[in-house]
């Protein structure tokens, strides 16, 4: 597997976009892939998730502002084979910071460039900001591809049609290379009607490209955070863990099929 990028994307917050890229990197990193994770949010709820320090300075802020490479802000984590590049509260101000600059739209790809061509890792998973902002952007114009996570709720819907609009705009401007690779429906209950329909309309406009895995509402999914583990070092036996297991073989089984095309 070359080293691929992946935006975990979507503009709408809550429908378990940080969750799935705590828990996702996790699981493909226990499958032997070396992964990166990009926190890009300032929330930093990713970092702070994978039980990392949110520490003043250690974001890709610097990077972004060309102060140094994007290799000297990759940390470790207690996760085998899977390392981050963390963020912090002062990543809120790169919005502006960068917006002055003529090629503010392709900062992260500049910082990233180093990484990608080093070949260190089979997957970049960039966890975006919840807002159609600057860094958004940014990981849009440094991506491959993009996975949406989105809520088995009908409102949800609506956010999808702005994403795949968001993605083509930029796929024209330049990223020829960027394409939606996967729809990911979260919070799926199975004893809902709801969901079942949601996911049903999903699938009817996207086909293929909708994940056979859906990811369930679990109590410990939610609780994972708060001791600073991945759900599958949490509780490895839990349907959560499950799911997002079942995601990372999904997603390596399509990585392999695109390989061999």
């Amino acid at each position: 597997m070359q080293t691929v990028v992946v935006a975990l994307a979507n503009q709408k917050g809550g429908v378990g976009k940080t969750t799935t890229a705590i828990n996702f990197s996790a699981c493909l990193a226990e499958k032997n892939k070396r992964i990166l994770l990009v926190d890009l949010d300032p929330q930093a709820n990713a970092t702070s998730g994978l039980g990392v320090e949110k520490t003043p300075g250690a974001s890709i802020f610097p990077a972004l502002l060309g102060e140094c490479s994007g290799l000297d802000k990759i940390q470790s984590t207690a996760v085998k084979n899977l390392d981050i590049i963390p963020s912090e509260l002062d990543l809120a101000g790169a919005e502006i910071a960068i917006a002055r600059h003529d090629d503010y739209l392709h900062k992260l790809k500049t910082a990233l460039e180093p990484i990608i061509s080093s070949a260190r890792y089979d997957v970049i998973l960039l966890d975006c900001p919840p807002s159609l902002g600057i860094l958004f952007m940014n990981a849009l114009n440094v991506a491959h591809e993009v996975i949406i996570p989105m809520q088995c709720e009908y409102l949800a819907l609506e956010g999808l049609g702005v994403m795949v609009d968001i993605v083509q705009q930029i796929a024209d401007a330049g990223n020829a290379r960027l394409h939606i690779s996967g729809i990911l429906m979260t919070m799926y209950n199975p004893s809902t009607n709801l969901s079942q329909q949601v996911v049903q309309e999903v699938i009817k406009h996207f086909g293929d490209r909708v994940f056979e895995t859906l990811i369930p509402r679990n109590v410990r999914l939610s609780e994972a955070p708060s001791y600073g583990l991945p759900i599958n070092k949490h509780d490895p036996h839990c349907v959560g863990t499950a799911a997002y297991r079942s995601l990372a073989k999904e997603f390596i089984t399509r990585q392999q099929l695109k390989g061999s095309e």
